[in-house]
């Protein structure tokens, strides 16, 4: 059999469902074998959309995501997707190209050491030297990259390997059960809890990657416990839940943060510090429990007393067996979630125009049902998404709180339509991150997806301009011209709206939500009360009685 055609049935024999990419030259042996597969090929308009979407593929499936590119500049654009997929535990494989490596044909010409290259960013980077070795490759690239902590892994495959013969077969996938943690271990941590004073749950990505969702409600119902999340584990419990305080959208000094000081244990399941940290722990100060699938990884703002490592959904069904009804009085959480939930929805039914962000949450969360999937690309909405978008369940609000990387949101919300065709997407973007993935409108156009598109338009880096007025800098060096957003669209096959009104943006809304097609709305968005809130009212009015 030839090695290409051996190395698409592997990806076969590992349930590969699509490729999203842009193959080249060095890859036309795999296409040609790839063109009577039952696999789809997605074509895109750029390597790192491409990577983007792989990893979201992981990310909501728990199977790792495929992305194709050529040798040298091709590879070298799926970068920031690899780090993105890496730092956001989402699994997903890249393939890549290479010019023959028995004999050269045109000297150094595109070659660059991909392999080495990815290894830093990657959990598995190997190139094929012997097409008899593609089985065992493909089969390991796809164990590793899936295991706990899930990342990215790089397959290289040359030309001249591609178009050997192989006698190899495929190895049969063999899964494992994850291992439960010590029952020791987990006493202790019933212990600490019983013990505590004001115990606080934290739940981080790890939990919404494992679907842990049934057994962390429990736990809450019934030990009473109050619980926030971080930004990647919005949605484990729906956060309409009575005992939900809010997300740590930010590392300190919100308002949610007097619970957090309060706390003398906070029991953390799920996260770890390469998402942006939901609080600082001090030597001295309040205790942390890592429930998590790894021990903790140790940094100067974190550093648990107890790891309780194992299977999260199973540690936390025994957990709460042995904890049962908590005694402590509480009471004091509640009052800070009565004071977060007024906060954080003080501006709700503000119908000024251009649109506040806290406005545009309300309006999506009142148009979507439960399922609907919101995606988000980096900007300073994502704070307001983040602290005020209530998730009813699990991988609905998707963004990323790791890498934090822009031009991720749109092709993140392809895939999520692609997955779930009958669920209503969006994507917000802001108008900096969506042209750095813009092209790919023609991508969902020719997929035929029924996609909302929203650009946040200020004509601005409007993050950063954020964090320079909170450093008290000038006003400099982040304003840019955009484009006629309503003429792109439509030049790419979808359809463009520019609302001039509150009134407007909602009937525009409603009909692209419920209309087949891309739909991109340009909205025009008030950052006015970025500093005043997030720099300085949330320091100055934290005292919670």
């Amino acid at each position: 059999m030839k090695t290409s055609d051996l190395f698409v049935r592997a990806l076969e024999n590992e349930g590969v469902e699509y490729i999203y990419g842009i193959p080249g030259e060095e890859n036309l042996d795999f296409l040609n074998s790839l063109k009577d597969s039952k696999i789809e090929l997605i074509l895109t308009r750029h390597e790192q959309a491409a990577g983007f979407m792989a990893a979201t593929y992981g990310r909501l499936t728990g199977k790792p995501g495929v992305c194709l590119s050529t040798l040298g500049p091709g590879a070298t654009n799926f970068v920031t997707a690899a780090a993105y997929a890496q730092l956001g535990a989402m699994p997903m494989i890249m393939l890549g190209g290479q010019k023959p490596i028995r004999k050269s044909k045109q000297g150094r010409f595109q070659i660059v050491d991909v392999v080495n290259l990815m290894k830093p960013i990657t959990k598995y980077s190997e190139q094929v030297v012997d097409g008899n070795n593609v089985p065992a490759m493909v089969r390991e690239s796809f164990r590793v990259c899936k295991e706990e902590r899930p990342g990215a892994g790089y397959l290289e495959l040359p030309e001249d390997i591609a178009d050997e013969d192989s006698g190899a077969t495929v190895f049969d996938v063999v899964e494992h059960r994850r291992p439960d943690a010590n029952e020791k271990c987990l006493d202790q941590a019933a212990e600490m809890i019983k013990k505590a004073k004001m115990p606080l749950l934290l739940i981080g990505a790890g939990a919404n990657r494992k679907r842990s969702s049934q057994a962390l409600k429990e736990f809450i119902d019934k030990t009473g416990i109050y619980f926030f999340n971080t930004q990647m584990g919005k949605g484990v419990v729906d956060e309409r839940h009575e005992r939900f305080i809010g997300t740590a959208a930010l590392s300190s000094h919100d308002f949610l943060h007097c619970a957090i000081e309060k706390a003398d244990l906070i029991i953390n399941v799920g996260h770890d510090v390469i998402e942006k940290p939901p609080f600082f722990m001090e030597k001295g100060g309040t205790k942390v429990i890592h429930i998590n699938f790894f021990a903790a990884r140790t940094d100067e703002v974190y550093f648990p007393q107890l790891n309780v490592v194992g299977d999260i959904c199973s540690s936390v069904g025994r957990l709460t067996e042995k904890v049962g009804e908590l005694s402590q009085d509480m009471s004091y959480f509640g009052r800070v979630k009565a004071h977060v939930d007024e906060r954080t929805t003080k501006y709700f039914e503000d119908r000024r125009f251009p649109i506040l962000p806290q406005r545009l949450v309300k309006i999506l969360r009142d148009q979507l049902d439960d399922e609907d999937i919101v995606t988000l690309d980096n900007g300073v909405y994502k704070i307001w998404f983040a602290r005020n978008y209530q998730c009813h369940t699990n991988n609905t609000l998707l963004l990323d709180n790791a890498l934090a990387t822009m031009g991720a949101g749109l092709p993140s919300a392809m895939v999520a339509k692609q997955l779930y065709p009958n669920k209503k997407v969006v994507s917000v973007n802001g108008d900096g991150g969506f042209m750095m993935n813009s092209q790919e409108i023609e991508t969902a156009v020719r997929m035929g997806l029924d996609l909302v598109v929203i650009i946040l338009n200020d004509s601005a880096y409007g993050m950063i301009k954020w964090k320079q007025e909170g450093m008290e800098f000038d006003n400099f060096g982040l304003d840019f011209g955009n484009p006629d957003f309503v003429k792109y669209a439509n030049s790419f096959g979808a359809i463009g709206h520019r609302p001039d009104s509150h009134d407007e943006f909602q009937s525009i809304l409603k009909h692209a939500l419920n209309s087949p097609g891309v739909h991109l709305i340009d909205l025009p968005v008030d950052y006015s009360l970025n500093h005043s809130i997030l720099n300085v009212l949330i320091k100055e009015s934290r005292s919670i009685g």
